[in-house]
C-alpha cells in the first residue's frame, strides 16, 4: 500500500497500519499479498516502486493492476512512459470509464502496445509496454470509500 498518492489529499487517508489491515480483511485470496513495501523503501511514487521490484525480482513476471478511472490521468503521474516500460499493465474497466480511458491520453500515446482482451492472459509473458483493458463486472466503489468502511 501506498503512503500517500501525490495527486491526492493525503488529510483524507487514514493512517498506513490502518489502511493495510483493511486491505488485508477485503483481500481473502492467499494469492494476495497485502504489503506496506512503499513506505518500507521510502518510495512515493509508483514508477519508483516499480523500479525496485523488478530490480529486486527479476525472475518475476509482474502485470500492474490498475482502474481505467487512474488511466484517465495517468499521463500526470511521475514519469508514466516509464511506468508503462516497465511491466505490462492490466487495466480494469471502472463505471464512468469504460468509453473515456481507451482514449485517455496514456493509452493513446501506448496504443501500439494494446494486447487485445481476448489476450489478457498472455500479459505476465509478454515484454512491456504491453497492456490490454479488461472489461466486466464494475463496482462503484472507490478506494476512499472502501476505506471507509462503505
Amino acid at each position: 500500500m501506498t503512503p500517500g498518492n501525490p495527486l491526492k489529499d493525503h488529510r483524507l487517508l487514514a493512517p498506513l497500519p490502518e489502511r493495510v489491515a483493511q486491505a488485508r480483511a477485503l483481500a481473502a485470496d492467499p494469492r494476495i499479498a497485502v504489503t506496506a513495501v512503499e513506505a518500507g523503501i521510502g518510495s512515493h511514487y509508483t514508477v519508483d516502486t516499480l523500479r525496485w521490484l523488478v530490480r529486486r525480482r527479476p525472475a518475476v513476471h509482474f502485470v500492474w493492476i490498475m482502474g481505467a478511472d487512474s488511466l484517465g490521468s495517468l499521463h500526470r503521474w511521475r514519469r508514466f512512459e516509464e511506468i508503462l516500460s516497465l511491466m505490462p499493465v492490466a487495466v480494469i474497466d471502472r463505471p464512468g470509464h469504460t468509453l473515456k480511458a481507451p482514449s485517455a491520453r496514456a493509452a493513446r500515446a501506448f496504443a501500439a502496445a494494446r494486447v487485445p482482451e481476448a489476450a489478457a492472459s498472455t500479459l505476465a509473458g509478454r515484454r512491456p509496454p504491453a497492456w490490454t483493458f479488461l472489461h466486466g463486472p464494475r463496482s462503484d466503489l472507490s478506494s476512499t470509500a472502501l476505506r471507509s468502511g462503505a
